[in-house]
């Protein structure tokens, strides 16, 4: 994955200090770069003499229930022991006098992040088995009974699609820059047309091909990342929302990529389905959804930019 020049200040010393206290083995000084790759959480690779490790943390400035990383570390930790690949955390700080916000670290996975979804470097055989790789952790996913996972308290049983479209609504408010009129229609028709809820299962809320590491050589995923959204929710709103790729990016065809009906199928049949009903309706709350999170992140952009400066104007960090 590639790393930027850092552009939200990140006092490297303290960190440093912490760190030492709190994971066995852990020697600095530390180098620490962003990833280019990720808008909500800051995520930064930390190097030192002979480790790398990771670093997710909350950003400022946002709503106070969003990019919760408590969140990202208590799910990851919860789904170590299933068959959903996941890095190992390695501490979590709650403490925003060390950095400026709360944060986790975990371990640094060396692979593959594919960002093109027609995975045009790719053979059609290999193709074919990076997305066969994607169905079939989500499907697992979905297969994890929450109350064994320690996670039955993750979130409400209940009532998913209808607290998620108000709570994307309230978020597209407090960041609205303008009325858009399809958005006000989908606000208005979500709420009437919510299917019953299937059972509840873990929902990653935003799986997708850029969010997951695959192995250096081989079509396998060793790590499913961003979990910042995950919460006990309609599974099939969770793989709908996945789906979303090939009703936004015509050009996802071609030699080896599955249609969405065989993609489909092929979740159906890992996960002991006759069909994904009311896939229309979920694609339609999945494109609000999104909509909404990219009016979010401009938004927290701004406000972060204008919090950096404050900090070094203020001769706070470097």
């Amino acid at each position: 994955m590639n790393t930027r020049e850092p552009s939200l200040p990140l006092d490297v010393a303290a960190l440093d200090s912490y760190l030492t206290d709190v994971i066995a083995g852990f020697r600095g000084p530390i180098c620490a770069r962003p990833f280019v790759h990720g808008q909500a959480n800051r995520t930064y690779l930390l190097e030192t003499s002979h480790e790398r490790y990771v670093l997710r943390r909350k950003p400022p400035c946002v709503l106070p229930s969003a990019n919760a990383v408590e969140r990202e570390f208590r799910v990851m930790r919860a789904l170590l022991p299933t068959e959903v690949p996941v890095p190992r955390t390695l501490c979590y700080c709650d403490d925003s006098t060390v950095i400026g916000t709360p944060f986790y670290v975990m371990e640094y996975i060396e692979g593959r992040v594919f960002e093109d979804v027609r995975l045009e470097s790719l053979a059609p055989d290999e193709r074919k088995a990076i997305y066969a790789a994607l169905n079939r952790v989500i499907a697992a996913l979905h297969s994890v009974d929450p109350e064994r996972a320690g996670l039955g308290d993750f979130g409400k049983p209940g009532g998913y699609v209808g607290r998620q479209v108000a709570r994307w609504t309230r978020q597209y408010r407090a960041c609205e820059a303008q009325r858009i009129e399809a958005m006000e229609q989908l606000i208005a028709w979500l709420p009437q047309h919510t299917p019953a809820q299937q059972p509840c299962r873990i929902a990653h809320g935003n799986y997708r091909l850029d969010n997951v590491i695959f192995h250096p050589r081989e079509p396998r995923i060793l790590a499913v990342l961003d979990w910042e959204l995950a919460t006990l929710g309609d599974p099939l709103a969770d793989f709908v929302y996945h789906c979303m790729p090939w009703r936004v990016a015509p050009e996802l065809t071609g030699p080896g990529i599955p249609t969405e009906s065989a993609y489909v199928r092929a979740y159906c049949e890992r996960t002991g389905r006759a069909a994904v009903e009311h896939f229309d309706f979920y694609m339609a709350f999945g494109m609000f959804r999104r909509a909404a999170l990219l009016r979010g992140v401009a938004a927290q952009c701004m406000a972060e930019a204008a919090w950096a400066q404050a900090q070094r104007a203020a001769g706070g960090l470097a």
